[in-house]
């Protein structure tokens, strides 16, 4: 499918830089059966590839595991630990895209690694947006969502609860909303 089929408002060919300050990685997990915790990671880094074909376009992502927060240090540093994250064996987290499509919007094909363990997933994304930033150099906008089922990738911590069920989800929403810079 090329662009003029597609017709994205002011699409540009190029490679972008994500902007860490202006982009946002995070997830929401059921907790307690009761409520949502929601955590996010500071550190991530990568690059998105927009084609003359858009479906050929692609996204490369990797995360800090160590960047991890919940605005709860105790809760951040078990999350960290092998219980979880296991950061200190797994320093990162990746997406590698494999193919884009379009169906009711953009939905982005890709692999994600977490804790050493590769799966496929599809993130749900809006279309691109371009335009100039703060400092009048040219960027990309994209917003997406997933959900993920964290038993697969390792991360199978929980606790039995006593009224029945368990302490944490295994469903994760990843949210994301990126920022990408045109590189020279």
């Amino acid at each position: 499918m090329t662009i003029a089929e597609v017709k994205i408002p002011g699409y540009i060919t190029g490679t972008w830089a994500i902007d860490p300050v202006h982009s946002y990685v995070g997830f929401v997990i059921r907790h307690a059966m009761l409520a949502n915790v929601r955590g996010q990671f500071e550190s991530i880094n990568g690059e998105i590839v927009t084609d003359h074909e858009i479906l050929e376009s692609r996204v490369d992502v990797t995360i800090d595991a160590a960047s991890f927060h919940t605005n709860n240090e105790i809760r951040n540093q078990h999350i960290r630990s092998a219980d979880f994250l296991d950061a200190d064996n797994f320093p990162s987290l990746s997406f590698t895209s494999t193919g884009i499509r379009l169906e009711d919007g953009f939905l982005i094909e890709g692999d994600l690694t977490i804790k050493g363990v590769t799966k496929s997933v599809v993130l749900r994304a809006t279309t691109p947006r371009f335009g100039p930033n703060q400092e009048e150099k040219m960027s990309v906008g994209v917003s997406a969502h997933a959900m993920i089922t964290r038993s697969e990738f390792g991360i199978d911590f929980n606790m039995p609860m006593g009224a029945g069920g368990f302490l944490l989800g295994d469903d994760v929403e990843v949210l994301l909303e990126i920022e990408g810079n045109l590189e020279a």
